[in-house]
């Protein structure tokens, strides 16, 4: 079983940048492959970013192209989301997943596909 902990979420203003963590346990975390999502009560969990096992494969929604980055350290067993030139519309609880298996085409954009979840992180941003 493989528990996830986000961390670095906050309150910040148009332009801002923040970094979210999340930190696993349990598991084999480089067999893991990881994403970020992001969901406003009453909608839908949205994809934002993912990221294969070695990191060398990343995925991102087409409103974040460029502005965030995902990355991971396997040895620290964490992963990172930057987040810069943050906009109001970027407001939402982020929640990092985690998929025992590599997902195919599609499916990495899945939240269905994910196996396991954070508790989710708030970030506000202020316009």
């Amino acid at each position: 079983q493989v528990q996830l902990v986000e961390s670095g979420g906050g309150l910040v203003q148009a332009g801002d940048s923040l970094r979210l963590s999340c930190a696993a346990s349990g598991g084999t975390f480089s067999y893991l492959s990881l994403g970020w999502f992001r969901q406003t009560p009453g909608k839908e969990r949205e994809f934002v970013a993912a990221i294969n096992w070695n990191g060398n494969r990343a995925y991102y929604t087409d409103s974040v192209k460029g502005r965030f980055t995902i990355s991971r350290d396997n040895d620290e067993k964490k992963m990172y989301h930057q987040m810069n030139s943050l906009k109001a519309e970027d407001t939402d609880a982020y929640y990092c997943a985690a998929d025992g298996d590599t997902p195919v085409g599609p499916s990495w954009y899945d939240a269905g596909d994910y196996d396991y979840w954070g508790q989710g992180t708030q970030v506000t941003v202020s316009s």
